[in-house]
């Protein structure tokens, strides 16, 4: 990434965006579905980041942008500049990725701490600040108010942070130790186990589990037919 460590490079993979499924959001967590915007479907892989405009789209599906923000900044910018935020999200996107592989299914220690030095950095450019609104109707009690936050957009880079947000929420909010990676021999998805056991192994039950499930059964048809 631009002016911090985080230079991860990766090829841009050429999609359609009328041909591509939507994107995912399996993972319990917005920081791990920035992670799973990069996915293997079926057999090729499909980037949701791969220009300015995915990023804007995908930010708006995830719940992070909204609409009239990204029309805002959209209108703002620079041509070809959104598509720089873009490149730094996947650069972000792969160092983050890299992070997660290393410390899954354990807690996080000191160590990891020093690892997310560049998003701390990352953090330190974000221009939040809170503002008062109206939190109802108003009542005998007065006029119901509430502080908010919110984030001046001042630039196409500033995408980023809702993004970093995400990330802090994941490594400060969630227990690593139930960040797992869906054992589909093709999978790429992330995701944060929230069952009562703790023994999820799937992206999702009804497609990388069947496909497991459908395996098994070839496989022990085969080993009976071999042995009769």
């Amino acid at each position: 990434m631009q002016n911090n460590c985080i230079m991860a490079s990766q090829e841009v993979i050429q999609e359609s965006t009328a041909a591509r499924p939507s994107p995912f959001f399996i993972a319990g967590s917005a920081g791990l579905d920035f992670l799973n915007s990069l996915a293997t479907p079926l057999n090729e892989p499909v980037d949701w980041l791969a220009s300015g405009g995915d990023l804007l789209n995908w930010l708006q599906s995830a719940g992070l942008l909204e609409p009239d923000t990204a029309a805002a900044v959209r209108e703002a910018a620079l041509p070809g500049e959104i598509d720089g935020v873009a490149a730094q999200a996947r650069s972000l996107r792969e160092w983050f990725r890299s992070f997660v592989r290393d410390h899954r299914g354990k807690a996080l220690d000191d160590a990891a701490l020093v690892e997310l030095e560049p998003l701390n950095q990352l953090l330190s450019r974000d221009h939040e600040f809170s503002r008062i609104v109206r939190k109802g109707t108003e009542s005998a009690g007065g006029l119901p108010l509430r502080r908010v936050r919110m984030r001046s957009w001042s630039s196409p880079e500033t995408l980023l942070q809702p993004i970093a947000a995400a990330l802090a929420d994941l490594v400060c909010d969630e227990n690593f130790a139930y960040v797992k990676a869906c054992e589909g021999s093709r999978c790429t998805l992330f995701y944060v186990d929230r069952t009562r056991v703790h023994g999820r192994r799937w992206c999702s039950m009804s497609v990388c589990g069947n496909r497991s499930k459908q395996k098994a059964r070839r496989r022990s048809r085969k080993d009976a037919a071999l042995a009769s």
